[in-house]
């Protein structure tokens, strides 16, 4: 009891990904988990959100199907900025990609829950998922010899290309990264600081624990932005990328 007592209340345990089912398939470990569990919740209480808001389509609409509309609205709008009319071709995956990111971001903050992209596999998965895609409607569109040249900067003098090259490479290589370590590193940082303070409420009791316990609910506010943020800045970032694939630049 003792042994487990330091890591049941310490921070980074409410991170741990622990098995529900236990399922494998030859040497591979397919067993369902609390992550598992949670990116299921999400893309049911997204389709339960949609659902909720589209089944009247009235005139005047309620609170959900404004709701709706708003999301709907303002992935358009992005899509519209970000990448031009060509761009909303994308836009149903660029929809299901902010909406699924924003509801596990706040699917998060609620109490004894799981937090699924403060993992790196799971946000590296997706970042992953949108570098291939990009590479491939840039491949397709222009062609891969014009695809790889378009690392090289025109007027780039002759002996400065290779370095130039292989620099605009790296840095197209390393976008996958880039983009799952900046969601998962923002949502484990904001989690484990609020777990500490969590920590001292209950340490100081009633008595000296309002200070932290006031400190807390700012906090919380404060991580339901970031929650928002990231996933905006998720498909801001995507939008970016398949701007540049679509119009090499």
């Amino acid at each position: 009891m003792t042994e487990n007592a330091p890591h049941h209340h310490s921070p980074l345990a409410q991170f741990e990904v622990k098995k529900i089912v236990d399922l494998h398939i030859g040497h591979y470990d397919i067993s369902f988990t609390n992550a598992s569990l949670y990116m299921g919740i999400a893309v049911m209480a997204i389709a339960l959100f949609i659902a909720l808001g589209m089944r009247r389509g009235a005139l005047v609409p309620g609170r959900f199907q404004s709701m709706v509309e708003m999301s709907y609205e303002f992935i358009a709008n992005l899509v519209e900025d970000n990448i031009g009319h060509e761009g909303m071709q994308y836009f149903p995956l660029i929809f299901s990609l902010f909406m699924f990111v924003l509801f596990c971001n706040l699917l998060g903050m609620t109490p004894y829950s799981f937090t699924v992209t403060s993992h790196i596999i799971v946000t590296f998965a997706l970042a992953a998922f949108i570098f291939i895609g990009v590479t491939l409607i840039a491949m397709i569109k222009h062609g891969p010899v014009a695809f790889l040249g378009s690392f090289l900067p025109a007027g780039t003098p002759l002996w400065m290309a290779p370095m130039m090259y292989f620099i605009e490479l790296f840095s197209y290589l390393a976008r996958p990264v880039s983009l799952s370590v900046r969601l998962a590193a923002n949502m484990m940082a904001g989690h484990t600081m609020l777990k500490v303070i969590a920590g001292f409420v209950i340490m100081l009791g009633f008595l000296g624990g309002w200070a932290p316990f006031a400190l807390l609910i700012v906090l919380s506010g404060f991580e339901i932005f970031v929650a928002v943020l990231q996933a905006y800045i998720f498909t801001v970032l995507t939008c970016v990328y398949l701007n540049q694939a679509l119009h090499l630049h």
